[in-house]
């Protein structure tokens, strides 16, 4: 369905002796299923314009079914927790898992695990051929904003992580948490952008009142799972190879370091913080620098006889490429928001 067609414009009509309408258009209410007689609601912005959505059928939402999944058995270890993470995100408040033969110890515990892994959800029945389990999260009081800079703080121990890594030689503690953090959040993230796009009123509570916008928040949360992979992989590295490290490469590769934590953050922020001239900076100023100066470092550890570390650069090389598609983005948002007009000098 397009929403951003040439013209959206209805004239205004007279309604009755002092009431006035608007139609709604076509295709919009073919979408939403409405028909003559139904109900709508609506909510006034600050800035005056309405969001409008049909109303809630009566008893409706409240008693939904579980996604059932059902098999005779489930043998293959990763399956059940591959389908309880895919129900989860895509926005089911509750799961049930039902088999013939039942459910081996290890595939229970293989669920039990899933759910301490994210956030919110708990078994709430357990029997030897039947598992239900529940999420508890209210989506309103989850916002993008606030779910990306959490994913950002993440983002960044993971760098100080690799960073303590390379100048003392030594492996992290801190790499399952980590790991286990960054996923739980990520998961939740993906969640809210799938109900969000089904419910538009919570598209705008929490942080994307434009529901074409939820598309960009996507690519962003994708990028944001990229760099989560890469940082945890290359801390991964460090720790089998700490033993190995020498020292000159390590604390050369470790110097870009603070340097690449600080361009997450300002990413980040003009992310979240919408502003041509922020977002301009931001991308003059970083990704590109960023990749020549792990390369330079790289370049150094192989003329000092050290390859142990060139997986790990290369990671952290392409994690500033991905950097530079946030920034990138951070400029689309920002031009999308048009309440700003800047001049920006000829190379």
């Amino acid at each position: 369905m397009a929403w951003g067609v040439p013209s959206r414009e209805r004239r205004v009509l007279k309604a009755g002796h002092s009431s006035i309408a608007v139609t709604l258009p076509k295709p919009w209410a073919e979408a939403m299923n409405l028909r003559p007689g139904d109900v709508v609601v609506f909510d006034q912005n600050d800035d005056g314009t309405l969001f409008l959505k049909p109303a809630p059928v009566p008893g409706a939402g409240s008693t939904a079914a579980p996604f059932l999944v059902q098999a005779r058995s489930f043998a293959t270890p990763g399956i059940l927790e591959r389908l309880v993470i895919g129900a989860y995100r895509v926005g089911h408040d509750a799961i049930e898992i039902r088999t013939d033969v039942a459910l081996a110890p290890e595939r229970v515990e293989e669920l039990l695990e899933t759910a301490r892994g994210l956030l919110g959800v708990s078994v709430v029945s357990q029997e030897p051929n039947r598992v239900v389990l529940q999420n508890f999260i209210d989506p309103s009081k989850y916002g993008l904003p606030q779910l990306v800079q959490r994913t950002k703080m993440i983002l960044i121990a993971f760098l100080e992580e690799i960073e303590e890594a390379l100048r003392k030689r030594s492996a992290s503690r801190r790499l399952g948490t980590l790991e286990e953090e960054s996923s739980k959040v990520l998961a939740l993230l993906v969640r809210q952008l799938f109900l969000a796009s089904r419910d538009w009123s919570l598209a705008r509570r929490i942080g994307s009142p434009d529901p074409r916008h939820l598309l960009e928040w996507r690519v962003v949360v994708h990028a944001l799972e990229e760099l989560a992979e890469m940082y945890a992989e290359a801390l991964g590295i460090l720790n089998r190879q700490a033993s190995r490290l020498g020292s000159a490469s390590s604390s050369s590769l470790a110097e870009t370091l603070p340097e690449l934590k600080a361009h997450l953050k300002e990413v980040v922020d003009a992310l979240i913080h919408p502003s041509l001239d922020h977002a301009c900076e931001v991308y003059h100023g970083g990704a590109g620098t960023l990749r020549a100066a792990v390369r330079d470092r790289s370049g150094r550890g192989a003329a000092a006889g050290s390859t142990s570390l060139r997986p790990v650069t290369q990671l952290l090389e392409r994690s500033a490429g991905c950097l530079e598609l946030l920034a990138e983005i951070a400029i689309d948002r920002a031009v999308a928001a048009g309440n700003e007009t800047i001049l920006v000098e000829a190379a």
